[in-house]
């Protein structure tokens, strides 16, 4: 059983637009969004295709994480970042979802477990829940996905595509 997952803004804004924010679910349960994540994607309007998809994931729940710990001020997070890492930290187990390298260096100097959209869409690939990871990670770098040609081949070489 996945542990608890708490997701920023990038990862339910691209993943949202696409149609894929529901594999998330194959990595966390429950599956968490604080409250300044919320209000970021909320930004783009409510015509917005994240928007709307993340108003419509009744299975995510929305969370509060409380003051940031001093701890995460030298990593120069923005508000989203900072209330996912907050979460984490404060709820031993959980995984963070993020993208931002200022994020994932931060998760990886406090030993927070975390991965980013493309670790995501290789373990879909991994499970079978997607037939083939290439289409999707092209379809996400349309709609924003900052990934280069190198590294989503690498990344595709290790579930054989």
């Amino acid at each position: 059983m996945p542990n608890p997952l708490v997701v920023n803004a990038s990862p339910v804004i691209v993943l949202g637009k696409t149609g894929f924010l529901d594999l998330v679910r194959l990595i966390g349960d429950p599956v968490l969004v604080p409250t300044a994540v919320v209000q970021e994607v909320q930004q783009a309007g409510p015509n917005d295709p994240a928007v709307q998809a993340l108003a419509q994931a009744s299975w995510i729940s929305v969370v509060d994480p409380g003051v940031a710990p001093g701890i995460l001020r030298p990593f120069g997070l923005d508000p989203g970042e900072e209330a996912v890492l907050t979460w984490a930290l404060a709820n031993p187990g959980a995984e963070a979802l993020v993208d931002d390298q200022a994020a994932r260096r931060c998760a990886k100097a406090l030993g927070v477990p975390h991965r980013g959209r493309l670790g995501l869409i290789i373990t879909a690939r991994q499970q079978s829940v997607i037939l083939a990871a290439r289409p999707v990670l092209e379809k996400l770098r349309q709609v924003g996905l900052r990934l280069t040609d190198r590294i989503m081949n690498q990344a595709l070489r290790l579930v054989g595509e």
